[in-house]
């Protein structure tokens, strides 16, 4: 990770961590680059979502790419797959996605996808940052005839739609669906596509006003959906974050379906039809210890990357594998997308649900959760800490005792000083003593801040 572009981004609350010259100049940058690279008008897709001050860093990164020489086209409020999508669809350049994601209202991102419509490399986002920092200032300003211009492209959202559409293999009348759209870019979105499909649509948290994404709603408040499906008797209820590039899922009880359920499941699916390449699903290291064993019952094997959904698709990529994601609910389906897509992960349970003609509690229910207890370290040296001897022999001892009944993992934080102690068991009371008494050790050896 680089000094501004982290795994998913340049995060930071607007005008104070990200602020609005970082947005002029990031599209200064890009438009000179990608037009140097092709050497003619670059063409640079622009998305957002639902936050005030998305406004700002739209109109921002369309100054800076306009001066460099660039079109920019806008898609106006939309998710992150559907830029995605487009840009690796309608033969852009790159795309720019504003979003903080599941963040709150106050923080925003800039995402930079490259013209596959995947998370830009590092090389160049590193130069990004170099032209930031006034390491790098050879980007001369277009003129004449050389000056970008912007064009409205909502066309491109609205062929995304299009595609969602296309592939569902059934009809979804006579199902009860509803959908929390988080106040956020799903809202313009994901009813279309459940209506277009014949669904019986209930929707929730669809009127964004600049300061409600995310909040109290969404994937990562989703007691409120639980109680509206119970409430509504709903077959089935999908929850987006901000951005709408993951989906959590509520059954017809009112359970949570997480993004380690929506992989057994549609794994699972897979394998029936012979479509699993592989035979492998993608997890990162933080999915429950649950799935594995679930995927164990069934034959089918797993990796497992860093937390991260770039690092499962490049995993995915290297090794051909087609399905992965994250707890957290970024799914990601190779055949279809080259991002995490929630909508598209919702049509995907719909499918399943559809085609061996259960509910989403019983295709779900081999996949059962163990009890995690993650405890937060705060310490002088994440290395120091996360290599001292006694520590690693602690772990070790550790993973010995649980066998085959649970596991540990101790993990650095990327942005802070911690180092993340996680054990998942059969019981609470187990997870909390293997917890502390690595923690013990740590406090014991002087690593404690």
């Amino acid at each position: 990770m680089g000094k501004y572009f982290g795994t998913d981004g340049f995060r930071g609350e607007a005008n104070i961590g990200l602020t609005f010259e970082h947005a002029v100049k990031i599209g200064r940058f890009l438009g000179w680059y990608f037009g140097e690279r092709i050497d003619k008008k670059a063409k640079v897709l622009i998305g957002k979502d639902t936050r005030r001050s998305s406004y700002m860093f739209e109109y921002g990164l369309v100054t800076g790419l306009t001066a460099s020489g660039a079109d920019a086209y806008i898609m106006h409020v939309t998710t992150t797959p559907s830029v995605s999508y487009i840009a690796r669809t309608d033969d852009f350049d790159c795309g720019i996605m504003i979003s903080a994601s599941h963040n709150p209202y106050y923080d925003n991102g800039i995402k930079i996808l490259n013209s596959n419509g995947e998370k830009m490399d590092e090389e160049t986002l590193l130069k990004v940052e170099d032209y930031i920092d006034g390491v790098f200032t050879e980007v001369p300003l277009a003129t004449r005839d050389k000056i970008g211009c912007t064009v409205d492209y909502v066309a491109g959202r609205n062929r995304y739609i299009g595609y969602l559409i296309s592939n569902s293999k059934y009809s979804f009348k006579g199902k009860k669906v509803g959908l929390d759209c988080a106040n956020g870019a799903a809202w313009s979105i994901a009813k279309s596509v459940f209506d277009a499909l014949g669904a019986k649509t209930y929707v929730i948290n669809a009127e964004p006003d600049g300061f409600n994404i995310n909040t109290e709603c969404g994937s990562t408040h989703i007691e409120h959906l639980q109680k509206y499906v119970v409430d509504n008797r709903l077959d089935v209820g999908f929850a987006f974050d901000g951005d709408a590039d993951r989906c959590l899922c509520v059954d017809e009880k009112g359970n949570i379906i997480t993004g380690d359920h929506i992989m057994y499941v549609y794994g699972t699916y897979m394998k029936e039809r012979g479509k699993l390449t592989n035979n492998k699903v993608v997890t990162t290291v933080m999915s429950n210890f649950g799935l594995y064993k679930a995927l164990d019952k069934v034959g089918i094997e797993y990796e497992k990357t860093k937390v991260g959904d770039k690092y499962v698709y490049e995993n995915m990529v290297q090794n051909g594998h087609r399905i992965g994601g994250e707890q957290s609910g970024h799914i990601i389906f190779t055949k279809y997308a080259t991002t995490g897509d929630g909508i598209l992960t919702s049509l995907k349970m719909m499918e399943v649900m559809l085609a061996k003609d259960k509910p989403l509690s019983v295709l779900a229910a081999p996949c059962v959760f163990y009890p995690q207890v993650l405890k937060n370290v705060r310490v002088k040296s994440k290395p120091d800490a996360q290599n001292d001897p006694d520590v690693q022999a602690a772990v070790a001892a550790v993973a010995r005792e649980l066998g085959d009944n649970g596991r540990i993992l101790v993990r650095e934080s990327g942005t802070e000083p911690v180092i993340r102690v996680m054990v998942e068991a059969t019981t609470d009371e187990i997870c909390e003593k293997y917890v502390d008494q690595v923690i013990d050790v740590i406090r014991e050896k002087g690593h404690f801040a």
